[in-house]
């Protein structure tokens, strides 16, 4: 089998890579239905500057914002010393790295949830609320599974951009081995050192089945909720 010549750096690259995927998607998910809510909902000052934050990494450089998450939560950044005061440090680890992961992934998230929600039939809702339901009755029993297929398309969105994310990750987190190196960090690395094609190759399909793994998921649950 062609994953038996895949060294153990590889294997922690892989690993680290669905782990740090998964864990920026989940955490990114409640976030971001609460923001797609807002944006999509309601209407109020400042709707348009929180619009154009939330989007930002979508434009601008993943090396910027790998940045400016290191001057905001690395050790010399505000953020960053505030959290040091309970224990928790984000920079060059797995946690940081999920963390810029999920930075890039969440405009991508927020952006599909958002769609769903303006193909949802305000009508339906007011109708719960007219039975009396409240506020989280309404959400929870009408608008979620309206939305849940644009829940998931963002979430698999989200999570392909999480396990290719590159810029941001390295800037932020550097590229260590078993710590903080990820797939498209290793296969950096790999290019960097003469006569490592044969594994740049394997780190590329392996990257590439795991992408199309996750839209085959989604695809088959998006099916079976129709």
């Amino acid at each position: 089998m062609w994953t038996d010549g895949l060294t153990v750096a590889e294997w922690q690259a892989i690993g680290l890579s669905i782990r740090v995927a998964t864990i920026a998607t989940l955490v990114s998910l409640p976030l971001a239905v609460a923001v797609a809510l807002v944006l999509e909902r309601l209407r109020f000052w400042g709707r348009g500057l929180l619009s154009a934050v939330v989007y930002l990494p979508l434009v601008l450089p993943p090396v910027v914002t790998g940045y400016l998450l290191l001057i905001s939560f690395g050790p010399a950044g505000a953020v960053g010393q505030s959290l040091a005061v309970f224990g928790i440090s984000f920079a060059f680890n797995a946690a940081g790295a999920a963390l810029a992961a999920g930075v890039m992934a969440f405009p991508l998230i927020v952006r599909s949830i958002q769609l769903s929600l303006s193909y949802v039939d305000p009508g339906l809702e007011d109708a719960a609320r007219t039975l009396g339901a409240g506020p989280i009755a309404v959400f929870r029993t009408v608008t979620l599974p309206l939305i849940r297929p644009g829940l998931l398309a963002g979430a698999v969105l989200g999570f392909a951009k999480a396990m290719g994310e590159f810029g941001a990750t390295i800037t932020f987190v550097s590229n260590i081995p078993g710590q903080t190196q990820t797939i498209p960090s290793a296969i950096y690395a790999l290019f960097q050192v003469p006569g490592q094609d044969a594994a740049v190759a394997r780190l590329i399909i392996i990257s590439a089945v795991l992408s199309l793994g996750a839209i085959a998921v989604s695809e088959a649950v998006a099916r079976r909720q129709r």
